[in-house]
């Protein structure tokens, strides 16, 4: 059985099939989806009507991301966040109005049901986006941080390559976790890119919002699968260009 680690797909429903079927993902695989489902492209309901029938037939553990509680929170209120429409919102909203408000609750129930983040018996972290507590993801005082925070990559980013995990100066919020895998933060927004190790956190997002693929990664081998680029799926759509 494989663990693969998605990074954030982005209503990119058209790429993420041709991804599972180049990763030749199978039921006994382990899928852990980062975050932000949603937001970008024109497949937003298809999207998420897919990945709840996936997990039906797969093994699929879906985490929180920053998208994905936006437009939850929408679908709650009908509240309109202007900062949100500007970023893929807007995209996203038309695709519920379209789907129509009758077919909404069990999307409603998949958005509650996400997941903060996921520690394995081997302490690796999956989570969206960081933390900053440093004690740990249990100690964080605000959940939003797990899907807002991009600190911690940029502290990734900032490690000097020479020092390793164990060293006394090697920073504490990483050295509490084997391995930390993320999105939320593009690798590259305008070129295709592949997923990036830093320190050692994984980041898996490679810009599918943008004019970037959605990244499948083994967690185990590091063997990664890509998708074209996103935007190739929908050109006659901007996303969040």
């Amino acid at each position: 059985m494989r663990t693969l680690v998605f990074g954030d797909i982005h209503s990119g429903l058209k790429a993420l099939k041709q991804l599972l079927r180049r990763a030749e993902v199978t039921p006994e695989d382990h899928l852990i989806f980062l975050g932000d489902y949603v937001d970008s492209w024109s497949d937003a309901f298809e999207t998420v009507s897919f990945l709840i029938e996936l997990n039906t037939t797969h093994n699929c553990t879906f985490i929180r991301g920053n998208h994905d509680d936006l437009c939850w929170e929408w679908m709650k209120t009908s509240n309109e966040n202007t900062t949100w429409l500007m970023h893929g919102g807007e995209a996203t909203m038309n695709s519920y109005l379209n789907a129509g408000r009758d077919n909404w609750q069990p999307h409603l129930e998949f958005y509650s049901n996400l997941k903060s983040f996921l520690l394995d018996k081997d302490k690796r972290l999956f989570l969206h986006a960081g933390f900053t507590n440093l004690k740990g993801i249990e100690y964080e005082y605000f959940e939003k941080l797990f899907y807002w925070d991009r600190t911690l990559w940029e502290l990734a980013c900032a490690v000097d390559k020479n020092i390793r995990p164990g060293a006394p100066n090697y920073p504490k919020r990483l050295s509490l976790y084997h391995e930390i895998f993320i999105g939320h933060t593009p690798i590259s927004k305008t070129t295709t890119a592949i997923p990036r190790l830093a320190a050692n956190v994984w980041n898996v997002d490679t810009g599918a919002a943008f004019k970037g693929p959605i990244t499948a990664l083994d967690i185990d081998s590091k063997k990664y699968w890509q998708s074209d680029a996103v935007q190739s799926f929908y050109p006659n759509e901007k996303g969040r260009n």
